[in-house]
Parts: C-alpha cells; sequence; structure tokens
C-alpha cells in the first residue's frame, strides 16, 4: 500500500474558531470533538401538565468532529411547529443536510420536535450554518413570542372537492371518496430482494378535502435517499 493510499490523519479542531463562527460557547471534549448547545429558554413548555426544565431534554446542540478533510458535523434542534419552515430553509441555504424530524414526548403543551442535521467540510463553514438555522428560529420567535397554535387564515368547512380538476392541475388521475380528492402515485422498490409495490405502500399521494373555496392538502411523498 502506497503512502499516498493512507488516509491523513484528522487535525483537531479549533474550538474558539467554531465558537466565534457559531456565535455560540464551543467545548472541546477528551475525544477531540468540540460542541455548542443552546438551551430553549425563550418557551415554557409542560409534559402532562409538567413545566419541563430546559436541561430535561429542550435543548438544541451541535458536535463538530475531524475529518481528513475537514469536519463532520451531527446535531440535534428544538423546534416548534412555525419555526419548521424557517429551520429547514436556513439549513438546506446553508449546505446542510436534515437528516430527521420527530418527536420526543407526549401530552407536551405547545408541541415540540427535534430537527436533526448533518454535514462534512470546514468546522467554521458548518458552525456558521448551525448559527444560521439557530438565528431562523429566534427570528421566528421575536416576531411572535409564543408559537403559533394553528395555520392561520380560514379554516376549511367540509363540503366536497373538484377531482376531475385536481387531476388535470396535477396532471394524475384523482379519485372522488365522500368529497375529498386523492391523487395516488405509485412505484416501485426492492426490499431484502423482493420487490415491492404501491400495494405496500409505496405510494406518493395528496388528498384534498374542504371545498374548492377553502381547501386543505395533507399528503405524503415516498423517495429515495438521493431524491431526498
Amino acid at each position: 500500500m502506497s503512502a499516498d493510499s493512507i488516509a491523513a490523519p484528522p487535525v483537531s479542531l479549533d474550538a474558539k474558531a467554531i465558537g466565534q463562527a457559531s456565535g455560540a460557547t464551543a467545548t472541546a471534549t477528551p475525544d477531540g470533538v468540540v460542541k455548542i448547545g443552546w438551551p430553549r429558554t425563550d418557551v415554557t413548555v409542560t409534559v402532562d401538565g409538567m413545566t419541563l426544565p430546559p436541561a430535561a431534554g429542550l435543548g438544541s446542540w451541535a458536535a463538530f468532529a475531524p475529518m481528513a478533510s475537514g469536519a463532520m458535523v451531527m446535531g440535534d434542534t428544538v423546534v416548534f411547529a412555525d419555526e419548521v419552515d424557517a429551520a429547514m430553509d436556513a439549513a438546506f441555504t446553508h449546505g446542510l443536510s436534515v437528516t430527521a424530524l420527530h418527536n420526543h414526548f407526549f401530552h407536551d403543551t405547545p408541541k415540540v420536535y427535534f430537527m436533526h442535521i448533518g454535514g462534512e467540510g470546514r468546522a467554521e463553514t458548518l458552525a456558521a450554518g448551525v448559527k444560521a438555522v439557530w438565528g431562523a428560529i429566534r427570528a421566528v420567535r421575536s416576531t411572535h413570542a409564543q408559537p403559533a397554535t394553528s395555520f392561520g387564515g380560514a379554516t376549511p368547512a367540509p363540503g366536497r372537492i373538484d377531482a376531475d380538476a385536481v387531476s388535470k392541475i396535477v396532471g394524475q388521475p384523482a379519485t372522488d371518496s365522500q368529497g375529498v380528492a386523492k391523487v395516488t402515485i405509485g412505484r416501485t422498490g426492492t426490499m431484502q430482494g423482493m420487490v415491492v409495490g404501491a400495494s405496500m405502500g409505496l405510494t406518493t399521494w395528496a388528498a384534498f378535502s374542504g371545498s374548492d373555496a377553502v381547501a386543505a392538502m395533507d399528503g405524503d411523498f415516498i423517495m429515495s435517499a438521493e431524491e431526498v
């Protein structure tokens, strides 16, 4: 094996530089990882009536590990429903991946979600990306101190959707079930060597309910990893 084929050992990360780029206090761990954090003290959260301290699971964090080509970042970001779009937009704009969005709690008020992020590159660039994500969240809260409890605007009333009109717009057949227009697009994939398709749940779908004047839409998109 030639010397050129052996990857150079990762260099240590500059915690001070990461702290400056992220706008947060950075701490180096014994194994060479640099971590930053942001406890969500700005919004009071209750779980089953109990006020949840930020230290009990309401902290955003990001960890940076050295790589031969720079650094890797992994993190978990606390978001409320009206912060999700802004946080995701900031992550994508700054070259970060969003690897999960999920909840931890039942009976929490307001509802709390957790957005996982990841990326590789220059440590300072990644740290600036995390700063942008957290900044986007802060910007939402600076406009409205408390998380929104609805989408806003008019609430659709029960009615009937014109399935033919939906079909024409989407360019796919639409079914009509009890006034709900639904478009379903199937695809096939392979799991453990077995071909599976739409009947096994491999579908993208969108359902339109309410009325033609004011409608609601919910759905699911099926994607391969490279399509996300």
